[in-house]
């Protein structure tokens, strides 16, 4: 289960401690005018390949997919449409992200949104034992097995970011 900390649990502690997948909170200090992903992996330390960030899109007939990438990375939306089974993606406008997820720019988490999404997730998680994802709130990541969360989430793996 997750580690003791005198973190408040958040939603997607609470689902992942129900499921019993183990994870650790990891804490880090929010800074407004850079919510990136880069910026959160340095300042805890972790290899930029190992953190990933969660990415809502749409498609046109209104289907929602949830896309994992490594955060130093771009999702490719042709192919991540391509693998959804979907004719196109477009990125879900942040106005509408608290209300379609239940999360905010920056604490977006593939795990404990408001209604469960097809969610991909990028086949180089695969290359590690352990990966970062957002813990639901800013501040706060979480460290988990790649596979558990694929499995926890119903997630395809494949290669979804821009080639070069």
């Amino acid at each position: 289960m997750a580690k003791k900390d005198k973190t408040p649990k958040t939603n997607v502690m609470r689902e992942l401690d129900r499921a019993r997948i183990p994870y650790e909170v990891r804490t880090y200090e929010v800074d407004e005018n850079d919510l990136s992903g880069i910026h959160v992996s340095q300042q805890l330390g972790e290899d930029p390949g190992q953190g990933f960030k969660t990415l809502v899109t749409v498609a046109p007939g209104g289907e929602h997919v949830v896309c994992c990438i490594p955060v130093a990375e771009e999702l490719d939306l042709k192919v991540a449409a391509r693998v959804a089974g979907l004719k196109s993606l477009s990125m879900l406008h942040v106005r509408d992200l608290l209300e379609t997820t239940g999360y905010i720019r920056g604490g977006c988490s593939p795990v404990g949104m408001k209604k469960r999404f097809p969610t991909l997730i990028d086949e180089s998680c695969l290359s590690y034992d352990i990966i970062f994802i957002s813990g639901g709130k800013r501040g706060i990541q979480l460290r988990i097995a790649p596979r558990d969360l694929i499995a926890h989430t119903g997630a395809t793996a494949a290669s979804i970011c821009r080639k070069g």
